[in-house]
């Protein structure tokens, strides 16, 4: 005869799991303080976008929109061209895109693909770090060294070693770590065993690093790119002492001459080195720009979420 415990189970109610109030209290306050941290980053956005509105919409309102399109930045004879410094920019983050993207990927290729494990624990924390330098450091590199080393020899008569390309190869060189970190993370997340099927086939190195590994990580790798171009056309100290034009620039698209960004344009009316202080309608066109330059990168960044989102691989 089998014996039986006498004894009640013991059981474990609703409000058990849920465990104390005092519990449930620090749960909620924990969950209240990151709500809040995530809705003060959506209200600081939000702000942002608002104060840059109503300062270009003074601008807007106030300028002859026949300004906006003269062939030149000076706001000081108050033409205010704005595909000027457009164009200045997007010179200037292509020719960065240039240095940058062939020297990132094909970090990121050794680093994922050919490098030892001691040698990426070695390398990658350095190439993370050289992100980090100055850009104030970079300028005057690009200004003392690049100017006169690189670019004058196929630009020669460059005004005082001032012009767009030297900028851009100094932004590059900003902007390559960035490309290579990221571009070598989402090369590195492919699996392992993509790599030994392809080398099973009898695929070399080479072949298996660009037509398996490269088209299963596109779009981290894409990503990455979109991501250097966007931080590209942020810049603001290197294009400030490397392209010259702080009172202004005509248009142009040449990288052998000086040129002005949008971001440098900001700067030079920011700290009014181009003597625009008493123009009325100087002010509220450093807003102006401003919201141009957010909408253009905020564009680049959703093209990128968009492009990851959808050719996305999941293993």
């Amino acid at each position: 005869m089998t014996a039986t415990s006498d004894q009640p189970s013991a059981r474990i109610s609703i409000g058990d799991l849920r465990g104390s109030p005092a519990r449930r209290r620090r749960e909620l306050i924990v969950r209240m303080l990151f709500l809040a941290a995530a809705s003060l980053s959506i209200v600081i956005s939000f702000l942002i976008i608002v104060s840059l509105a109503g300062q270009a919409w003074t601008f807007i309102s106030g300028v002859d929109l026949a300004l906006i399109v003269e062939r030149g930045w000076f706001p000081r004879r108050d033409l205010y061209s704005i595909q000027t410094i457009v164009a200045g920019t997007v010179t200037v983050a292509t020719i960065g895109m240039l240095v940058a993207a062939p020297l990132g990927l094909g970090a990121a290729i050794y680093l994922s693909e050919y490098a030892s494990s001691r040698v990426r624990r070695t390398i990658k924390p350095i190439l993370e770090i050289l992100a980090g330098i100055p850009s104030v450091v970079l300028g005057y590199f690009a200004l003392q060294v690049i100017s006169p080393t690189i670019v004058d020899p196929i630009c020669p008569g460059a005004t005082e070693g001032f012009n767009m390309a030297a900028a851009g190869i100094g932004v590059g060189i900003l902007i390559t770590p960035l490309i290579a970190s990221v571009a070598e993370d989402a090369m590195y997340a492919v699996p392992r065993s993509l790599r030994e099927a392809s080398y099973g086939l009898g695929a070399r190195k080479r072949t298996t690093s660009l037509k398996i590994v490269f088209p299963a990580a596109v779009s981290g790798i894409v990503a990455a790119l979109i991501l250097g171009f966007s931080r590209g056309i942020g810049e603001t100290m290197v294009v400030s002492i490397a392209a010259g034009a702080t009172g202004g620039s005509l248009f142009t698209v040449n990288p052998c001459e000086p040129g002005q960004t949008m971001t440098a344009a900001m700067t030079a009316l920011a700290t009014g080195s181009d003597q625009v202080r008493g123009a009325t309608l100087a002010f509220p066109s450093l807003f102006f720009v401003g919201l141009v330059l957010f909408v253009f990168t905020l564009v680049l960044n959703l093209v990128a979420d968009r492009f990851v989102r959808s050719f996305r691989i999941r293993y």
